[in-house]
């Protein structure tokens, strides 16, 4: 296999063959083919794409340079939810003990920050202890004691994939469509999993902003899923504004457990519902949405949920702790509020450039092993068509200093604008895509 012949070929617009793929993630994994080799490939992935086989090949590939979660004894369905990607999404952290609770066992793989995007596992560990680093073995037991274990890639789960995730959020390749579904599909089908959940976002926040795209993403992931025996339903949800309030990952973290305690803010309880209430249909606890939607609301007010995320923080070695006071999570020195400069009715909340904004603050990565800070964020208190006075605290910036905190003043001047009438928003949940069609809700 010559690596610079393979490039050659994926740059002028040729296939590889399943055995290419295959030698080359092996070769890759090995540490045999440089990441500058495997980035010029990945380019010209992302210019020339992939064929359909060729996704396959890459997906088993990937799956196959290592092991898998064996769930097979289990007599409960397995059910995830994925996200792929948005500003203030922190839908995981609450629909993972959410839909343990109700009966389902939730083995949830997740990645760090990419890109402008948040990472669901830089969100776990902000709280003190957590360790997302669990051994097979270690994410069966947990699942067996508390039906849920939130994880990351060991080394064990698809290493390539590991490898790849990282150099791509560094070359500026996240947006190729199978390079998405080959990573994702690989991570969740070596998860033993009855069925998969997921949520394609949509909007100016989004990796994949053209809804044909997001579509044709959906398409591609459930037939990857269809061929391999985990049927796959997704939801489109809208990123053109970020979700919820909290944009950075302790304040995140926050606002997912206020949820659990029955406080959420509106439009993060649309989508995370919508979101459960298909996976619990998958899984086949319930046969209509209607009682999916009792169930979790049941499981919240209740406190069963809430109960269920303190039980797995103290089984992963987190601070139970947070559950019940938030202000045990890290939080930043500087604490900034920011107030509207006009009367007038909010335009606009750009999600990128809030994500771009929490990654200038420390809150992400501008490099591959960049550490960071858990504290810093945003609180975005308007949506597009909120009527404002000048001078009303419309936002909050948690950041490390001052300095942060003028970095902060900057990115919201940016981000959000006032005008004087309203604006077209996305719906919240705007189609519904199966195996069998693709269905618009609103």
């Amino acid at each position: 296999m010559i690596v610079p012949r393979l490039i050659e070929r994926k740059r002028d617009g040729d296939t590889l063959t399943s055995t290419e793929w295959r030698e080359l993630v092996s070769a890759y994994s090995a540490g045999e083919v440089p990441d500058y080799q495997m980035s010029a490939l990945l380019m010209a992935v992302f210019f020339r794409g992939m064929t359909r086989a060729e996704t396959d090949a890459l997906t088993d590939a990937m799956l196959g340079s290592g092991a898998r979660l064996d769930l097979s004894g289990m007599t409960i369905p397995r059910l995830d939810k994925h996200s792929t990607g948005g500003v203030g999404d922190k839908v995981s952290l609450i629909l993972a003990p959410l839909i343990a609770e109700l009966g389902v066992a939730v083995p949830m793989m997740s990645g760090r920050g990419l890109g402008h995007t948040g990472g669901t596992l830089d969100k776990l560990e902000s709280i003190p202890g957590f360790r997302t680093d669990l051994s097979l073995a270690a994410a069966r037991a947990q699942l067996d004691r508390t039906g849920c274990a939130l994880i990351g890639q060991t080394g064990e789960i698809a290493p390539a994939d590991k490898k790849l995730y990282a150099l791509r959020d560094a070359t500026g390749t996240v947006e190729a469509i199978p390079l998405i579904a080959a990573s994702i599909m690989s991570k969740k089908l070596a998860e033993g999993l009855t069925g998969l959940v997921l949520d394609i976002k949509s909007g100016s926040g989004a990796f994949l902003p053209e809804l044909e795209r997001e579509i044709e993403l959906a398409k591609t992931m459930i037939e990857l899923g269809a061929d391999r025996g985990c049927p796959v339903v997704a939801l489109v949800t809208a990123m053109d504004r970020p979700l919820g309030n909290a944009c950075g990952n302790s304040i995140e973290v926050r606002e997912a457990i206020e949820f659990l305690h029955g406080n959420p803010p509106a439009d993060l309880a649309t989508v995370t519902y919508a979101l459960g209430a298909e996976m619990l249909l998958l899984a086949g606890v319930t046969k209509t949405g209607a009682d999916a939607h009792a169930r979790m609301r049941d499981a919240i007010e209740s406190g069963r949920a809430a109960e269920r995320f303190r039980a797995i923080i103290e089984a992963q070695g987190g601070d139970p702790r947070v559950v019940d006071d938030v202000s045990l999570l890290p939080s930043a020195p500087a604490r900034i509020e920011y107030v509207a400069s006009r009367d007038g009715i909010v335009q606009r909340v750009e999600p990128r450039a809030i994500g771009h904004g929490v990654v200038a603050l420390g809150g992400g990565r501008r490099a591959m092993h960049d550490i960071v800070d858990p504290g810093v964020g945003f609180d975005i208190l308007v949506k597009p068509n909120a009527t404002v006075a000048a001078g009303d605290v419309i936002a909050i910036i948690h950041a490390a200093d001052d300095a942060g905190g003028v970095t902060g003043r900057g990115v919201l001047d940016h981000a959000i604008s006032i005008g004087d009438t309203r604006v077209d928003v996305l719906p919240l949940v705007s189609h519904r895509i199966t195996s069998a069609a693709v269905e618009r809700l609103q």
